[in-house]
Formats: C-alpha cells, structure tokens, sequence
C-alpha cells in the first residue's frame, strides 16, 4: 500500500473509501457509536486515522514499550494496514479513515462495539514527523450519550528525530516513509520539534511553525442506539 509522493510503505491513495475490519460478536450486546476526531494542532496533519473497538484490557500501544512492526509502520509512512492486521485477533471493528485530516478540522466515522466489554482506541501519523502519532489506547465507550476524550502525541521510537523533510512523508516534504533505520527504541509522549542544526544541504524543519503541545486532538464518541 504505497501511495508515491509519500515515499516507501507510506499512506494509502486518499481517494479510497474507509476499509474495515469486523470480527463476529454476539448482535445483542453489539451498539453503534459515532466517533468525531478534531485536530487541534497549529501546523500538523494527521494521515489516515485508524480507529479500533477491541477487548477490555489489551491496549493497543503501551508506554516505555517497544512498539510493533504494525505502529513503526503506521508512524513513519502513515499505513494502518499492518496495525489493523495485528490487532485483528482482538479486534470487535477496525475502521481506517482515509484522507487526511488538516489542522483545525474534524471528520466522524461510525463504529460498533460492545460497551461492556470493548474499549476504543486510534491512532495516525502527524506530518510532517520522523515517526510521531496522534494516540488514544483503551477509552472506555460510554453506555448512553456521549465521552469526550483528549489525545497526546506519542514518539514511537523507532527513528531519529532528525526534523529532515528528506525523512519524512507528506505533502509539505515528501520524503521517506517506513524504514528499518532504529531510534530510541521504546513508545514515549513526543517532546515536539526543536532548533537543529541546518547544514544548507538538508532542509530541516524548525519549532516555530511545526511544533505542538499536547494534546492534540479531540476525540468525541456518542452512542447512536
């Protein structure tokens, strides 16, 4: 799932609809939710969204952990294919978004769940990034009417942050997405972007545009039956 100008295994064509993934689970305990991200960042956008309803108690990142094949793919290339794979086995819905989601905007998908024994969690790439997400793992889905939730950025370790459009995807760099290439080595809450140094050969982004304080997003989940 390459999509060209966002270099290799980066986002999926935009023009596609949303993909889901569905395992069988009992009708009767089974409700519909709308879920509305907004993007609340200044100057960051968020690749397609994935949004998962899953088992109580399983998450689908953790903290000072190392993150999965699935998530450094996701955070560097903005793919959620291989995530949505991992998961699967837990998994009551996975919807992916597709197009992306410019700063100040929202969009809304509906998703089903169990409220008493699912949680609902998303993830998506911030661009442009080396291999920072936009991250919210195991909110509870409310009973009846509606839960608001803020998301944080999380670094997912697995690359430098070298702030080179050279490696990173997107529109305003166009640049490598996923590679193998190592970083600190485990999840933690992204410390944003920073004066680099610029060496008049790569073209390093700086704070004043491109840096965020968390959090950076809304996440609102309504029970429509």
């Amino acid at each position: 799932m390459a999509f060209s100008s966002f270099g290799t295994r980066a986002l999926a064509p935009l023009a596609l609809a949303a993909t889901v993934f569905s395992t069988a689970a009992s009708a009767q305990d089974i409700h519909q939710y709308e879920v509305t991200i907004t993007n609340i960042t200044r100057a960051q956008t968020f690749t397609p969204q994935l949004v998962v309803t899953h088992d109580l108690g399983t998450p689908l990142f953790a903290l000072a952990t190392e993150a999965s094949l699935g998530l450094e793919i996701l955070a560097e290339g903005g793919d959620t294919s291989e995530l949505t794979d991992e998961v699967a086995n837990i998994t009551t819905e996975a919807v992916t978004m597709g197009g992306l989601l410019a700063p100040g905007a929202s969009t809304t998908v509906s998703i089903s769940g169990d409220p008493m024994a699912d949680q609902i969690s998303i993830a998506a790439m911030l661009i442009p990034t080396n291999d920072t997400f936009v991250g919210l793992t195991g909110a509870f889905l409310p009973q009846s009417g509606t839960r608001t939730y803020t998301a944080v950025a999380y670094d997912a370790g697995t690359e430098v942050n070298d702030q080179d459009c050279a490696n990173m995807p997107g529109p305003r760099c166009g640049g490598e997405g996923f590679n193998e290439a190592n970083g600190e080595g485990y999840i933690y809450i992204s410390n944003g972007f920073h004066e680099l140094p610029n060496d008049g050969v790569a073209e390093v982004l700086g704070p004043l545009t491109y840096d965020w304080r968390n959090p950076v997003a809304l996440v609102t989940v309504t029970k429509v039956n």
